[in-house]
C-alpha cells in the first residue's frame, strides 16, 4: 500500500512509518498493542498530514496512543488539555505582560533586560510571547505529536479556532504576521463523546474509534506492563475484566484499572483469581461501591475455567 504525501503545502510531513505493519510493529515494541484499523489510520494521518479524531470509552487507550506514537517517532509530545472555558490565550499564545513592562521600564526596545540582541520590533516580538500548545506545535522544527485531549469539552467557538489552525497548519498573529509550520505535527484529538463534534471538524480529520481491547490483547498488555505476572493469572484477569465490562455497572474499568488490579494480585502473591483474591483486590479495579457489590454478587456465575 503506497500513499503519497499531501502536496501544495509549504510544510514537510514528518516521516517515521513505512507501512501500517510498520506502525503495528513499532507500537508493539513500545508496549502499545494496536489493531490493524488503528495502524492504518495512523499511517494515513502521517502521510496525508491530517489530524485524527480518536473516540472511545474513557480509559480505552486514546491518550496512551499519542504517548506511544511520540516515543516511537522520537518526537516531542505537546498536550492541550481541553476544558470548558478554554480560551485563545491558552490554546495559541499570550503576551508576557510582566516581561514587557520590565522592558519598557528599563528603556529597552524589542528585547527584555536579559536578552543580548534586539530586533527593533518593540515589546510585541517572539521574545515576549508565551506560546500555547498549538503555536508550539506549528513553530516546532522537528517531529512533534500534538495531543488535544477531550476536545468534546470545549465550546464551539474554541473548536472553530482549532479548525482554522489545523486546516492549514498556520497561525496569524497581528503583531508578527503568519507563522506556517515547516514540519507538520501528528495531531490526535480525543473525545469521550460528551457532545457531538462539528461536521466541519470531522471533515478535516480522519476518524478512529478505540474500544476496550479483546481479552487476548489485554492479556498481552498485562504481560508487557507486568513481566512478573503469571500467564495463567493474566488470562484469568483478561477474561474477568471483559465479563465485568458487560455487566450493568456505572463505570467500566479502564485498561489502566486492569493493570492496577493485576498489580494488586501480584502483591498478595495470588496464583489464581479466586473468590478470596477478588475480595482482597476488587477495589483496585472498581472505584464505585455499587459496582463492587454488583461484581461480588455475580462472581459465582462466572466461568471459573477462564475467569477465576
Amino acid at each position: 500500500m503506497t500513499v503519497h504525501p499531501v502536496v501544495g503545502r509549504n510544510a514537510e510531513v514528518a516521516g517515521g512509518f513505512d507501512s501500517p505493519d510498520d506502525v503495528l510493529q513499532q507500537l508493539a515494541a513500545a508496549g502499545y498493542f494496536a489493531d490493524e484499523r488503528t495502524a492504518q489510520t495512523v499511517y494515513l494521518a502521517k502521510h496525508l498530514a491530517k489530524p485524527i479524531i480518536v473516540e472511545g470509552h474513557a480509559g480505552s487507550g486514546k491518550t496512551s496512543l499519542a504517548t506511544a506514537l511520540a516515543a516511537v517517532s522520537r518526537a516531542k509530545l505537546l498536550r492541550l488539555q481541553c476544558y470548558e472555558g478554554l480560551d485563545e490565550a491558552k490554546v495559541l499564545y499570550d503576551w508576557n505582560y510582566r516581561k514587557q513592562l520590565l522592558a519598557i521600564e528599563h528603556g529597552f526596545r524589542g528585547r527584555a533586560p536579559d536578552d543580548d540582541t534586539s530586533d527593533g520590533g518593540g515589546v510585541f516580538t517572539e521574545s515576549f510571547m508565551l506560546a500555547g500548545p498549538l503555536l508550539a506545535a506549528i513553530r516546532a522544527k522537528s517531529s512533534t505529536v500534538l495531543l488535544i485531549d477531550e476536545v468534546d469539552r470545549i465550546e464551539l467557538q474554541t473548536e472553530a479556532l482549532l479548525l482554522e489552525v489545523l486546516s492549514e497548519y498556520q497561525v496569524s498573529i497581528p503583531e508578527l504576521g503568519t507563522i506556517t509550520a515547516t514540519t507538520v505535527p501528528l495531531v490526535l484529538l480525543t473525545s469521550n463523546g460528551s457532545r457531538l463534534l462539528s461536521e466541519a471538524l470531522r471533515r478535516r480529520c480522519l476518524s478512529l474509534h478505540l474500544d476496550y481491547p479483546a481479552p487476548d490483547r489485554e492479556q498481552d498488555i498485562l504481560l508487557t506492563q507486568l513481566p512478573g505476572l503469571p500467564q495463567t493469572l493474566a488470562d484469568q484477569v483478561g477474561a474477568a475484566v471483559a465479563r465485568i465490562r458487560t455487566m450493568p455497572i456505572l463505570s467500566s474499568p479502564s485498561i489502566g484499572d486492569t493493570i492496577s488490579w493485576a498489580r494488586a494480585l501480584i502483591s498478595i502473591s495470588a496464583d489464581v483469581l479466586d473468590a478470596g483474591a477478588l475480595e482482597q483486590t476488587i477495589e483496585h479495579l472498581l472505584r464505585r461501591r455499587s459496582d463492587v457489590e454488583t461484581v461480588r454478587e455475580a462472581w459465582s456465575t462466572f466461568d471459573h475455567a477462564g475467569a477465576s
